[in-house]
């Protein structure tokens, strides 16, 4: 488990992008957070990591957003999941082995049904503007920015 503190949106993209660079295809990344803690801006971060040609911006209204590069991006927000069936119709289970990185905001709508472990990342705005970002379960990677 890595434990960081970014001071600035800046910040939260570089470590992003270091743990984007640790990634090879086919992990799925499960983001918690309360709204405005800093989740489409991880996966700014984590999408220029893996070389993503295109600009990535929430999927809430969409559901899902698939990014090309060398390592593909689909990334989901599930703030509208309701069931299985939501998640059939949005085709999450058609990107698991599609060896692209799989990103999920709001991921405890869906938790229950993954079929493979996940990188766990939680964000938590703090009162002095900061947040705090625990990453679980993602390749070892050194941020040398943040504590």
């Amino acid at each position: 488990m890595g434990r960081y503190i970014t001071r600035s949106a800046d910040e939260t993209v570089a470590l992003a992008e270091k743990l984007g660079r640790t990634l090879h295809g086919g992990e799925l990344i499960f983001f918690l957070g309360e709204m405005g803690s800093g989740k489409t801006t991880f996966c700014k971060g984590l999408a220029k990591g893996l070389g993503t040609l295109d600009e990535v911006s929430s999927p809430t209204y969409a559901i899902a957003h698939y990014h090309r590069g060398p390592t593909p991006f689909a990334h989901f927000d599930a703030w509208r999941i309701s069931g299985v069936e939501d998640l059939e119709t949005a085709g999450f289970f058609d990107y698991l082995n599609t060896g692209a990185v799989i990103a999920v905001e709001w991921s405890e709508k869906m938790a229950a049904f993954a079929e493979k472990p996940a990188i766990q990342v939680a964000l938590s705005p703090l009162p002095d503007g900061s947040r705090e970002i625990i990453i679980e379960g993602a390749p070892a990677f050194e941020p040398d920015f943040c504590t």
